[in-house]
This record gives structure tokens, C-alpha cells and sequence, in this order.
């Protein structure tokens, strides 16, 4: 305890830090970020895991501790540095919303620990994960995905209202968002956006859609598979 209360002690006027209170704050930014980037190993879902992801976390929690020791107490830095952060962008786009948030979390974690404030970035990097593991261990919110339905329809059975008892049956909800000739003008495309009910099996489903439409061809995509 000596050892450390001896590491982040101040010179008497207060207006330098020691340098090994800024190799501390690296260290635990460090050491906690190394927590974060298993959580997220751990709880990861998506379709495009990134282990370069994971190294910019840790990386960006370690250069954030540094800054905020170079910005605090100096106001014209921190305007300076902060102009230059946003001209920065990211060259890959973020494939999964909640990758968003275990980047602000690193971040969170190297500003606490830039600041000194050793306990709270313990302290937040310990309850953070715990409610990610909970999130991810009891399946919180969870749902289906947004499914694009498109079905060819016979002109002679086409009217508007075919398949809203199926609709009904199985979705929690649905739109139609486009309507198409085909086929030379024989056939009618319809092209839904849906939400299936946890208990729908698109089997079914589609099973349902076949007895409406004359068995011809229905298709069912997710959202996700859109944007690969």
C-alpha cells in the first residue's frame, strides 16, 4: 500500500504528475480493458468477429489515458485535440450495434484511469461487464429479426388482403413495401418487411404463404444477409 499511495502522489505545487502515475494509469487501463475485450469475446453474437476489434479497444483505452492527462487542467489542449479526433473516421463499418457500445466503454475506462480515478474505473469496468454477461446469459430483448418476404402471386387470385390471416397468425408485424408485375405482367410480387413471433418456425411459414399463393415461389430473407 506504501508502494502505491507513493505512485500517485503529486510534487507539492500539484502542477506535475509523476511519470509513474501516467504509467500506472496505463497499466490499469491496460489491465482493465484486457476485461473488457474477454466480456466482449465472451457475449459476442454477431456474424463478423473482428480480432482487430478487439486490439483497438485495448488500444484506444491505453491513448485515452495518456490524453486525459495531457488535456486536464488545460482547456485550449483539450479544444485542440478534440478538433482533431473529429476529423477522424472509421474506415470499417460497425457490423453490430453493441460493438458501439464496448468502444464507449473502453473509452469510458481510459478517461477514468487518465484522470486518476483508479477506483471508479474498477468499479465501472466490474459492473459494466457483469450487466453485458446478464444481458447476453438470460437473452434479454430478444426477438426475431426483420425478415424481407417476397411472394408471387397469380394475377387472377391478386387482391390485397390474401395473406393478412397468415400475417396475422404468425407475424408480430408486417408491411408491405413494394408491389411489382412479373412474368410479363401473369404474375404479381409482393414484397413484405415482417416480424415473426418467437414461437414461428419459418418452415411454417412459409409452408402457409404456398397454400395462398398457388405454390409458387416465396422467398425469405433477413435484414442482416441485406447488408453483407
Amino acid at each position: 500500500m506504501d508502494f502505491i499511495n507513493e505512485l500517485i502522489s503529486t510534487n507539492d505545487t500539484g502542477s506535475e504528475t509523476s511519470i509513474y502515475m501516467v504509467i500506472l494509469a496505463m497499466l490499469i487501463a491496460t489491465g482493465l480493458s484486457l476485461i473488457i475485450t474477454k466480456i466482449y469475446q465472451v457475449t459476442f453474437t454477431g456474424e463478423r468477429y473482428s480480432q482487430a476489434f478487439v486490439h483497438t479497444i485495448i488500444m484506444m483505452s491505453v491513448i485515452v489515458s495518456v490524453v486525459m492527462n495531457v488535456i486536464s487542467g488545460n482547456s485550449g489542449v483539450a479544444f485542440g485535440l478534440f478538433a482533431i479526433f473529429s476529423l477522424i473516421r472509421f474506415r470499417s463499418a460497425v457490423t453490430d450495434a453493441k460493438d458501439i457500445a464496448y468502444i464507449f466503454f473502453g473509452l469510458c475506462v481510459g478517461m477514468t484511469s487518465g484522470l486518476y480515478h483508479f477506483d471508479l474505473a474498477i468499479i465501472l469496468t466490474i459492473f459494466a461487464s457483469l450487466i453485458f454477461y446478464l444481458l447476453y446469459k438470460f437473452q434479454y430483448g430478444k426477438g426475431k429479426d426483420t425478415q424481407i418476404l417476397k411472394v408471387t402471386i397469380p394475377e387472377n387470385l391478386n387482391h390485397e388482403h390474401l395473406l393478412d390471416d397468415v400475417f396475422d397468425m404468425y407475424t408480430e408485424s408486417y408491411q408491405l413495401r413494394q408491389v411489382e408485375t412479373t412474368n410479363l405482367g401473369t404474375m404479381i410480387l409482393y414484397t413484405y418487411a415482417i416480424r415473426s413471433k418467437n414461437t414461428t418456425k419459418d418452415k411454417e411459414l412459409l409452408d402457409h404463404v404456398r397454400e395462398k399463393n398457388a405454390n409458387l415461389k416465396v422467398s425469405l430473407t433477413y435484414l442482416e444477409n441485406l447488408n453483407e
